[in-house]
C-alpha cells in the first residue's frame, strides 16, 4: 500500500463548495470563477459526476474552488447516489459553501431538501440564486429569503460574481501557507480501465466515482498528495473514446478534458487492460502523449487476472508489436487489490529526473563519433550524411540539435539507429527525445543558436 499524505485534509487555503440540485448553473458558475470552461457544461442534467477543484484568486486571496454535481433526491438519474455522495464530501470538506439555485425557475422541492441536507454540516452557507444578469431581475431572489439572505449572481454574464466571492471568503477562517512546487501525474486511458480505481487506491478514499459502466468519468478530476518530500497533483481523466463512438457532445467534452489534462501533466501514466491487451486506441493515445512531448509510464492494470502469461512475454510483445513504447517503463499491477501500485511513484519520480536531465556536448560528442564509428550513415546518390555536432538546447522534455551537411541524407533508418544508440547510451526512459536537425554552421552561430533556446 502507498504510503502519502493526502494535501488538502488539512486546508492550507480556504475551500468553498459549489452545490445545488441538477442544472442551476454549478459548472458555469465554476468555470466562470476559474475564469476557463475546466468542468463540462450541458443543458443535460447529471452532466457533472464527480468533484472538480481548481485553485483560484480573488482580490488578492487564494482558495481552492470545488464543483460537485447536482444533490438529486426525486428523479431516476443515473449514479444519483453516488453522485449526491460526491456533493456530500465536498460539504464535509469546504470551509464555506456556496448553495446555488435557479432564479428563473423560483423554489423548487429540490431546492428545499439540498437546503435541509447542507444545514446538517454547520458551515457557514451563501445562498446564490443565479440568472440574475441585470438589476431589473434581481426581484427575483426574493422567493428564496427563507434560506437567509440571498445573492443574485450571473454564472454567464458575471454579474456580482466578484461580490459573492467576497461574501464567501468573508465566512472563510483564516489560513496561510504557499503550495510547493508538484510532479503533475495525469492517469490516461481508454474508458473503464481503471482510471479512477487507481486514484482512489492510491488516496486510501473515494474520491472519484469507481463503476463497472465504462465513461463513468467525465471530468478531468485533481488530487494532491505528498510521498516523502515530493509533492504530486493527481490527475484523473475521461477516458478517450474512438470517433465515431463520440456521439454525444458530453462524450467529446470529455476527450477535449483528456487532452487538456495531458499538455497541463508532467507525466502521463497510460492505464491498459491486462486482459484485453495493447489495443488499437491505446497506440494512438500513447502517440498523442509523445506528440504533445510528455513522459509516459505504461501501467498494465488487472495483472491478477491474467493467468498463463509472464511480465516477459507481454514485454517482449510490446516491443514487437509497438517498439515506439518500448522505452517507456512497464509496472504490472492491480489497482483493485494494490499489487505493485507502491512502484508507481518510484518510477514517476525517476522518469521525472530523466525528463529534467541536461548531458554535455563533450559527452553527445563523443557518444556521435563512436557511434558513427560502429555504424558509418549510408550513401545516397553518392553523397554521405556528416554530422559535425550535437547539442543539448532543453529539457522537459529532452531536445537535442544535430548540425549536418545536409538533413535530406538522414535516412529514417539511420535516424532509427542513433535514437536507438542514444537510448542505450543515455536511458531517458520514458522520456520522448527530440533531434532537430540544422545545417553545418560555423561554433559561432551554433553558440548563439543555443543561446537562443
Amino acid at each position: 500500500m502507498i504510503s502519502c499524505i493526502v494535501v488538502g485534509m488539512k486546508t492550507r487555503v480556504p475551500k468553498i463548495a459549489i452545490i445545488g440540485r441538477p442544472n442551476v448553473g454549478k459548472s458555469a458558475l465554476f468555470n466562470r470563477i476559474a475564469g476557463r470552461r475546466v468542468a463540462v457544461v450541458h443543458e443535460e442534467e447529471g452532466v457533472t459526476r464527480d468533484r472538480l477543484y481548481r485553485r483560484c484568486e480573488c482580490f488578492g486571496k487564494s482558495f481552492d474552488l470545488i464543483d460537485t454535481g447536482g444533490m438529486e433526491y426525486f428523479s431516476e438519474l443515473p449514479f444519483k447516489e453516488e453522485v449526491r455522495a460526491q456533493a456530500e464530501i465536498a460539504a464535509n470538506e469546504a470551509d464555506a459553501i456556496i448553495f446555488l439555485v435557479d432564479g428563473v425557475l423560483g423554489l423548487t422541492p429540490q431546492d428545499r431538501e439540498v437546503w435541509k441536507a447542507l444545514r446538517a454540516y454547520d458551515k457557514p452557507i451563501v445562498v446564490a440564486v443565479n440568472k440574475i444578469d441585470s438589476r431589473d431581475r434581481e426581484n427575483l431572489i426574493h422567493a428564496f429569503h427563507t434560506f437567509g439572505e440571498p445573492h443574485p449572481v450571473s454564472a454567464i454574464q458575471g454579474y456580482l460574481v466578484a461580490e459573492l466571492l467576497e461574501k464567501a471568503l468573508a465566512l472563510c477562517p483564516e489560513v496561510d501557507g504557499e503550495e510547493e512546487d508538484s510532479i503533475k501525474v495525469a492517469f490516461i486511458g481508454r474508458p473503464n480501465v481503471g482510471k479512477s480505481t487507481l486514484l482512489n487506491c492510491i488516496l486510501g478514499e473515494k474520491r472519484t466515482i469507481v463503476s463497472e459502466i465504462a465513461g463513468t468519468t467525465r471530468d478531468s478530476i485533481d488530487a494532491q498528495i505528498e510521498i516523502g518530500d515530493q509533492r504530486y497533483t493527481l490527475i484523473d481523466t475521461a477516458g478517450i473514446r474512438r470517433k465515431p463512438k463520440e456521439t454525444a457532445v458530453v462524450e467529446k467534452f470529455a476527450a477535449m478534458r483528456t487532452q487538456m489534462a495531458i499538455e497541463r501533466a508532467d507525466i502521463c501514466v497510460l492505464l491498459l487492460d491486462s486482459v484485453e491487451g495493447l489495443s488499437v486506441q491505446d497506440k494512438r493515445i500513447a502517440c498523442e502523449i509523445e506528440d504533445a512531448g510528455k513522459a509516459c509510464i505504461l501501467f498494465f492494470n488487472k495483472w491478477d487476472k491474467v493467468k498463463g502469461f509472464r511480465m516477459e512475454h507481454c514485454q517482449k510483445a510490446i516491443k514487437d508489436d509497438a517498439s515506439f513504447l518500448a522505452h517507456c517503463p512497464m509496472l504490472f499491477a492491480s489497482a483493485l487489490t494494490g499489487r505493485n501500485t507502491e512502484k508507481l511513484f518510484e518510477m514517476i519520480k525517476t522518469v521525472h529526473e530523466h525528463m529534467h536531465t541536461r548531458i554535455t556536448t563533450g559527452q553527445l560528442n563523443k557518444f556521435v563519433e563512436r557511434t558513427i564509428q560502429a555504424y558509418s550513415p549510408p550513401m545516397l546518390k553518392g553523397k554521405r550524411l556528416r554530422i559535425y555536432y550535437l547539442t543539448q538546447v532543453k529539457t522537459d522534455p529532452p531536445h537535442f540539435v544535430l548540425f549536418v551537411n545536409n538533413h535530406e541524407l538522414m535516412l529514417e533508418t539511420y535516424r532509427k539507429y542513433l535514437l536507438n544508440a542514444f537510448r542505450r547510451e543515455f536511458g531517458f526512459a520514458g522520456c520522448p527525445i527530440k533531434f532537430a536537425l540544422r545545417r553545418h554552421a560555423q561554433r559561432e552561430d551554433i553558440s548563439r543558436y543555443v543561446a537562443s533556446r
